[in-house]
C-alpha cells in the first residue's frame, strides 16, 4: 500500500503545487554544478594509488548519486571487495579539492538571479560529503542567499530517504506541499516522492530520461528555462 499512498500524495501535490511553489531544494552534483571532472580526477588518483585501474567518464557518471561510499564501491573492478583505503584516500583528496574543473550549467546563474528576484527560497540537499559540499558552496554560491545547505554529514540518512529534505523544509519554514525538489538522479526522484514534494528531474545531468522514468519521474526539464516554466507556469 505504501507506494500507492506515496504516489497518490504526490499526484495530489502536483495539482496543488503548480502555482504555489515557495521554496526549492536542489541536488548539487549534476544539477547545480557539473562536478564530474573533479570527482573522476580524485577518484582515479585514489584508485591508481592503491593498484586499481582508472575509470572513464561514462563509468564515473554512473557511480555518482548515492554518496561517497557507493561511489567508491561502484568504481572498483567487478568482484573486488570494498576498499576502506581507497574510500579514505578519495575522501581526503576530494575534501581538499579546489573545484578547478567544476562549473555552472548554461543559463543557471540567470535562473538563480530570477529566483532571488521572485523572493523564492532555495537550498541544497545532496548526498555529497559535507566538507566537499561546503567547499562547492563557498566557491560558487557565495553571492546567493541559500536558505539551507547540507550534504552527507552522518546526521541524516542519504537520499532517497526524505528526512533531510523534510528537515530542510522545516528550517525554511515552508510547508512540504509548497516545496519543490529538483535533481538529476534516481535518488532525487525518490526523495520527492517519499517526502511528498513536487519533483522535477533535470536532463542535463548524469542520468537519462529512461533511467529517471524507471525511478518514477514524471516531470522533466532539458534546461533552466524549461525548469522555470514547470515551477512557475
Amino acid at each position: 500500500m505504501l507506494p500507492l499512498e506515496v504516489n497518490s500524495r504526490s499526484a495530489f501535490s502536483a495539482v496543488i503545487l503548480k502555482t504555489m511553489i515557495k521554496a526549492i531544494l536542489f541536488d548539487l552534483d549534476g544539477t547545480l554544478l557539473n562536478t564530474l571532472p573533479d570527482i573522476r580526477r580524485h577518484l582515479n588518483d585514489a584508485l591508481t594509488a592503491h593498484g586499481f585501474p582508472e575509470i572513464d567518464f561514462e563509468t564515473a557518471k554512473q557511480c555518482i548519486g548515492d554518496g561517497a561510499r557507493k561511489l567508491v564501491e561502484r568504481a572498483l573492478p567487478a568482484g573486488a571487495p570494498f576498499s576502506e583505503e581507497v574510500f579514505e584516500d578519495f575522501s581526503r583528496r576530494y575534501a581538499a579539492n579546489d573545484n578547478s574543473l567544476t562549473c555552472f550549467y548554461d543559463g543557471e546563474k540567470e535562473f538563480l538571479d530570477r529566483l532571488v528576484a521572485r523572493g523564492i527560497k532555495f537550498g541544497i540537499v545532496t548526498n555529497k560529503p559535507q566538507d566537499a559540499t561546503l567547499g562547492c558552496v563557498e566557491k560558487f554560491f557565495k553571492e546567493y542567499p541559500l536558505a539551507f545547505v547540507s550534504g552527507d554529514s552522518g546526521a541524516f540518512p542519504c537520499k532517497p530517504d526524505p528526512s533531510l529534505a523534510l528537515y530542510a523544509a522545516l528550517t525554511m519554514r515552508t510547508p512540504v506541499g509548497e516545496c519543490a525538489f529538483v535533481g538529476d538522479g534516481e535518488t532525487d526522484v525518490g526523495t520527492a516522492l517519499n517526502g511528498g514534494m513536487f519533483g522535477v528531474s533535470t536532463l542535463w545531468g548524469y542520468r537519462s530520461k529512461s533511467e529517471l522514468e524507471k525511478a518514477g519521474a514524471t516531470r522533466f526539464a532539458y534546461n533552466f528555462e524549461e525548469l522555470e516554466k514547470i515551477l512557475f507556469p
